[in-house]
């Protein structure tokens, strides 16, 4: 919820605030923005606006000002303001602080959403493979057992509103040894076709698994996963010589205290169906990520 003058909306702070938060995600088969953006005017930002998680509030004023707050009208919630002396001292500021803003209110969305999963956690399940490689994680109790070998997890989430009723969500959880570390990110994509095709079978398995798309080159980035190094991979996958597809967040974690990378990956399955939401709960999810 962005609170600013309609003048400003529709002029050049406006756009720079569409080009900053209206960026499209990498890795979705449709295009959908990192995060939706709405305004209201200062006279209309009423109780009911103010109700709103994260809140962009964009003034005039004598000094320059940047800052953060917590929960000012509501629980929870993240206040940022920005204010400067004319438009262009406040499009100098969200240009340069744009990717701490959007960082900001994702960072807030993700604590919103694990904090939910807390509830809907299910203590009397155990996961062998989670046991055996010394993790844990916050899997809401929709999630149901695919594969639990011990040394590969797989949990499934059939979606059932809508028209995304025929899809799923899905997470998979395994470790594989770490070995020259500066290669870890050219290998991420290798390792995840090695494990489709030993674990994700398409309908005729001896023909059809799990790869990366081969069409559509991930994006990977750095990341921190439990105070660890890791890398965060969005792309897209689709089963060999079959038409299902879609997207994968792929977290790679380097635990060098055990020797071997621990890798968090949530794909979602939704023909015809905006996929950002069910990327962002799995999201939630692979950075609840615990490593003992």
């Amino acid at each position: 919820m962005v609170v600013v003058k309609m003048s400003d909306w529709t002029g050049d702070i406006g756009q720079e605030i569409r080009n900053s938060f209206g960026e499209l995600m990498v890795g979705l088969p449709q295009p959908e923005t990192i995060l939706s953006v709405s305004q209201v005017a200062p006279d209309g930002f009423s109780s009911m606006m103010k109700g709103s998680r994260n809140i962009l509030i964009i003034s005039e004023g004598d000094k320059e000002n940047f800052s953060i707050r917590k929960n000012i009208y509501a629980k929870p919630q993240t206040v940022v303001y920005v204010q400067a002396k004319d438009d262009a001292g406040i499009i100098k500021i969200l240009q340069e602080r744009k990717e701490e803003i959007r960082r900001t209110f994702l960072d807030a969305d993700i604590a919103f959403t694990q904090n939910i999963f807390e509830g809907q956690v299910d203590e009397n399940v155990k996961y062998k493979t989670l046991d055996n490689l010394g993790l844990s994680l916050l899997i809401p109790d929709k999630f149901k057992t695919v594969d639990d070998t011990g040394e590969f997890l797989w949990l499934r989430n059939h979606l059932t509103s809508g028209i995304a009723k025929s899809g799923s969500n899905n997470i998979l959880v395994y470790s594989v040894p770490l070995g020259d570390e500066t290669q870890v990110a050219d290998s991420i994509v290798a390792v995840r076709n090695m494990i489709g095709k030993k674990y994700i079978p398409g309908s005729k398995p001896e023909t059809m698994h799990m790869i990366t798309e081969e069409a559509y080159t991930p994006y990977t980035f750095d990341a921190i996963i439990d105070g660890k190094k890791a890398y965060e991979t969005r792309g897209k996958w689709e089963v060999k010589n079959d038409f299902m597809a879609g997207p994968f967040l792929n977290y790679t974690v380097i635990d060098k205290k055990n020797n071997r990378l621990v890798i968090v990956e949530g794909f979602t399955y939704a023909p015809s169906v905006n996929k950002r939401a069910f990327l962002f709960e799995l999201e939630a999810i692979a950075k609840s990520l615990k490593i003992k």
